[in-house]
């Protein structure tokens, strides 16, 4: 019954599918990227996108860019070459690279066919950054550092929620008063500035790993209380309930009471909260790095590409550097919906 109604929803399933994208595109991104994230060619700085072409002549192609200088602004420009022509192909060979840090490989998903060649030039689909380097490649490595924030972030922040919470609905009294008034004072802060705050005070030297963990956390923290009065709400409305007193007549302890047969009762709840959550990790680590304060380089996340859009001259003249916000924008609406889809699953009666 559940899965009927998930499938029902189809601008839910149509999310879920592209985010399954999206994870694997993260998962393998160094098999689905042209390049590496840190290969660059500065002859080719703010090389406009290369559209993929296709005819029965040539097949699967991008044209070349032929690149000229202004004699009076010396402003780099490029022109399509139709001459040019730069073939494609699907699993071809490509830069060496180790899977997952893993496995060693050279086969790419989709790249030039004689990549190796003397003469081979580079391509750039979806354009270049004032380095030279490919922001499609770019764009697919971030996938992983991005989601992944919001998906270890949202596994502190279902712990920490689901255990206050639960205590404080579950136990009442002092113990309630307290935790309510520990939300209130957390929540009052505002969050953007607070943020910062915690961001400006981790150390510079700190490794991309500690950094990662270190925003990781931070999100996690300041995210559990919306989580933690939905699941005290659900607590204090079901906990006097027959099925609840008389599982504690039958001698089932406080933690089973709790976990098995209270909070199963309000799983769509949970499922929509921390759904809802995610992109708010998302949008919260990419603020950070966009603002210099969480991630930095040669971590590439959305928020770290971002950096090079502070200057509205920049953006003005190179507009495809803003690609990485279509990329942000698609994953948040995809889990908005996937949380609406799956609050309609969870409960299959509630329109009945």
């Amino acid at each position: 019954i559940m899965w009927r109604a998930c499938t029902r929803h189809r601008l839910a399933m149509a999310s879920f599918d592209l985010l399954a994208v999206m994870y694997t595109l993260a998962l393998c991104c160094e098999f689905f990227a042209p390049y590496a994230p840190g290969w660059k060619n500065l002859e080719y700085s703010y090389c406009p996108p290369q559209p993929l072409r296709f005819d029965f002549e040539h097949g699967l192609h991008v044209r070349g860019m032929t690149r000229f200088i202004d004699p009076v602004t010396l402003k780099k420009n490029y022109v399509e070459n139709p001459d040019d022509i730069i073939p494609f192909g699907f699993f071809v060979k490509g830069q060496p690279y180790a899977l997952l840090g893993l496995l060693p490989a050279e086969r790419h998903f989709l790249g030039i066919e004689r990549w190796d060649a003397e003469d081979a030039p580079p391509f750039f689909m979806l354009g270049a950054d004032r380095y030279g380097r490919d922001i499609l490649s770019r764009i697919i490595y971030g996938t992983r550092i991005s989601l992944s924030v919001g998906v270890v972030a949202i596994v502190v922040t279902f712990i920490l929620g689901i255990v206050i919470g639960g205590i404080s609905g579950y136990v009442g009294g002092r113990t309630d008063n307290l935790i309510q008034r520990s939300i209130e004072i957390i929540n009052a802060f505002p969050q953007l500035p607070l943020w910062l705050a915690l961001g400006a005070s981790m150390p510079a030297e700190w490794s991309p790993l500690r950094t990662y963990f270190a925003i990781t956390i931070v999100l996690s923290l300041l995210s559990w209380t919306g989580l933690a009065r939905v699941v005290r709400g659900k607590l204090l409305s079901l906990r006097e309930e027959d099925f609840a007193v008389a599982a504690r007549l039958l001698g089932a302890g406080h933690g089973r009471v709790m976990f098995r047969h209270l909070l199963p009762g309000f799983t769509s709840h949970i499922i929509v909260v921390l759904t809802l959550t995610v992109p708010a990790m998302i949008l919260g680590e990419t603020s950070l790095s966009f603002l210099g304060l969480g991630l930095r380089p040669p971590v590439v996340s959305w928020g770290v590409m971002l950096q090079d859009c502070m200057q509205m001259e920049v953006v003005a003249n190179y507009p495809w550097l803003l690609f990485p916000l279509f990329f942000i924008v698609i994953t948040v609406l995809c889990f908005n919906f996937v949380g609406d889809g799956m609050r309609d699953a969870a409960d299959p009666y509630a329109s009945r």
